[in-house]
């Protein structure tokens, strides 16, 4: 009777550990949704993670694959919305998600897969639409293995780890939109929307973003801050001027005196226009609002004004539109803007974005509305006698898989556009472009990616070459695994294969000091991941009854920290063993002090607190015959001292 008890009491205490823990993940699930309906991703995505790591749920990860997509860690959303659709009692939805998020990364025979799955299983989704999907995927392939003849290159000078888009030409100085700490904190009182009675925004950093709010900036010899006075402390930019320079039109965010709330719902701010002109004193007037601003009923923004400032274009989500956001031109008259006029032959069912017009009235735009790479694509369309002609696709590397927008020529073959592909230095990037002649010398990379365990080939993983300054192409492996790239002279590449359920492998080559035509092979081997399966970091030993971290283990735990930023999808558990000496509760409560230090050090440099997690294992589990009272030497107790990883979410 009194061992029946003992069960009873130890079946009673998991129960209440359980559901101490399910009570604190659904806590944690019921914050992060607070911050997710107040557009706070930043701080939902770290509630949402900490929830999901207390109890795996498809709400959790659903969520996940959301807040990422919204801000844009394409990587991340395709990670959350893997998991989402092997989940138990996943939607349609998930399987749409995923394949958007498997595009947005280049994977496109994969992502082809989902779509098809998704029309599958929810049957009303058009056919057009489908088509439109399977070609986007279908045409990447295509351009991506026949890049046009161009360089785009990172304009590392202006950019930060921050968000920076939107380049217009002032005084033939680049004026952009980002989102970086500014040098100076802006001494206001800001006015602030009350959610819920008590939620207000932030003073100084977007909830979105967890970064500060958009300003212009221009980059002369200096990036300083543009001395617009835009009539906002939130969003600012981005900006055109006419071409003399004295005319701005930006787009920004502004809280009206009486917000309009709907019963039960957020109040809803959009997007406005406003324009300045330089005054003799050197300094920008006061905003003016644009005609068509409606702070409470729709969006106006990306405005570009022609070079004589008669035309405005801009895009907007306005009633009557063909699809999400249309773009627009008004006309000056001599009493302001004219009627605005929908653009109906660019605009499409999807999103129109960043209209651009250039000295030949040729129109640059982005969508993803038409067959594209990715998200946002740029498109042109040729002036022909004042009539514009059919929208094409510009290719790669001008469009990546992901959103590419923002297009500004400043001469015929040269310019400038943003985007945030991948291996930037921040969310969005502003990179120049510059066409070039075929080189005389020719250099190629050729090679074949492997499983690293079977030494097969792997069809459709993605290798991307990479150069110093920002260039970067990318292809997806044919069927035999195989891939090849032209290189340019004198050049240093970063070189990086990586595919869906594998860790990626990382090389280099340069083409410096090739004097002849050559090909430069390269293989590259990618090893599966395998989860739950402990892998040991070889020499992470520490001294006898001691938690720090020995030199030689330092040396070791960068190596994994490497391998957790190469492969910024995986989340792991580092565990910590001891040898037998010793009390055993003792050894228990070592062990996790030493994996707590481990942890510290990899956190400490640079690794979310939520992808690693130390569990102290004592000597449950030793790796040889070094128990409790058997005589071994100090190198075999050693052995037993050890730590291992084991990957538990990818």
């Amino acid at each position: 009777m009194q061992v029946s008890k003992n069960i009873q009491r130890f079946i009673l205490t998991l129960f209440l550990i359980a559901s101490s823990i399910s009570s604190y993940a659904q806590y944690v699930l019921n914050e992060a949704d607070k911050h997710y309906e107040l557009y706070n991703y930043a701080k939902a995505i770290d509630l949402y993670e900490q929830g999901y790591q207390k109890k795996q749920t498809l709400y959790a990860a659903e969520r996940l694959g959301e807040c990422y997509a919204l801000v844009n860690n394409y990587i991340e959303a395709e990670s959350w919305y893997g998991i989402a659709v092997k989940l138990s009692n996943n939607k349609p939805v998930h399987l749409l998600n995923y394949a958007k998020a498997l595009q947005k990364n280049a994977k496109f025979n994969e992502a082809k897969t989902y779509y098809k799955a998704y029309a599958d299983a929810q049957k009303d989704v058009p056919s057009k639409q489908l088509g439109l999907w399977l070609n986007s995927c279908d045409s990447a392939m295509v351009w991506m293995k026949s890049p046009k003849r161009v360089n785009i290159i990172n304009e590392q000078r202006i950019n930060t780890a921050a968000s920076e888009w939107g380049a217009g030409l002032y005084k033939n100085e680049l004026v952009f939109a980002s989102d970086r700490e500014p040098s100076k904190k802006e001494d206001i009182n800001r006015p602030f929307l009350r959610f819920d009675g008590s939620v207000k925004p932030d003073a100084n950093t977007s909830g979105w973003t967890g970064r500060s709010y958009l300003r212009l900036y221009i980059a002369s010899s200096s990036v300083d801050q543009f001395p617009l006075r835009a009539g906002t402390s939130y969003h600012i930019g981005p900006a055109s001027f006419s071409a003399d320079g004295k005319e701005v039109f930006f787009a920004i965010t502004r809280i009206p005196k009486k917000p309009v709330y709907n019963k039960g719902k957020l109040a809803t701010i959009n997007i406005e226009i406003y324009s300045s002109t330089l005054q003799d004193d050197g300094n920008w007037s006061d905003p003016v609002p644009f005609r068509y601003n409606s702070v409470n009923d729709y969006s106006v923004g990306d405005p570009f004004v022609s070079a004589d400032g008669k035309t405005l274009y801009f895009v907007s989500d306005m009633p009557g539109g063909l699809g999400g956001t249309d773009i627009y031109k008004c006309e000056r008259t001599a009493n302001g803007w004219s009627d605005a006029v929908n653009v109906k032959e660019l605009n499409s069912e999807g999103n129109e974005r960043t209209p651009f017009v250039d000295e030949q009235g040729d129109f640059y735009f982005s969508t993803d509305g038409r067959v594209g790479i990715g998200g946002l694509d740029v498109f042109y369309a040729k002036n022909e006698g004042g009539r514009l002609a059919t929208a094409n696709n510009m290719g790669y590397p001008y469009n990546s898989p992901q959103d590419d927008f923002a297009f500004l020529k400043n001469s015929k073959t040269s310019g400038f556009l943003s985007s945030n592909r991948v291996d930037g230095k921040g969310e969005d990037d502003i990179y120049s472009f510059a066409e070039h002649k075929v080189q005389q010398l020719i250099f190629t990379l050729a090679g074949k990616v492997f499983n690293e365990k079977t030494k097969e080939p792997l069809a459709d993983a993605l290798v991307t070459i990479k150069k110093p300054d920002g260039q970067s192409l990318q292809v997806q492996t044919d069927e035999n695994g195989e891939f090849n790239f032209n290189l340019e002279k004198d050049s240093d590449y970063d070189l990086k294969g990586l595919k869906t359920g594998f860790r990626s492998h990382l090389d280099s080559l340069s083409t410096k000091n090739l004097t002849v035509n050559t090909v430069i092979k390269k293989d590259l081997y990618l090893l599966p991941v395998e989860l739950d399966v402990p892998i040991r970091i070889e020499n992470i030993y520490y001294d006898f009854d001691k938690s720090n971290i020995r030199k030689d283990a330092a040396v070791e735990l960068d190596k994994l920290v490497k391998i957790m930023k190469d492969n910024p999808n995986i989340w792991i558990e580092l565990g910590s063993h001891t040898d037998s000496r010793g009390n055993d509760q003792y050894n228990q409560w070592l062990s996790q002090s030493r994996a707590n230090s481990a942890v510290q050090y990899i956190i400490d440099r640079g690794i979310s607190k939520n992808r690693i997690t130390a569990k102290g294992y004592g000597e449950s589990r030793l790796k040889n015959k070094c128990a409790n009272g058997v005589k071994c030497t100090e190198a075999q107790h050693q052995l037993n001292r050890r730590t291992e990883f084991t990957i538990v979410k990818q």
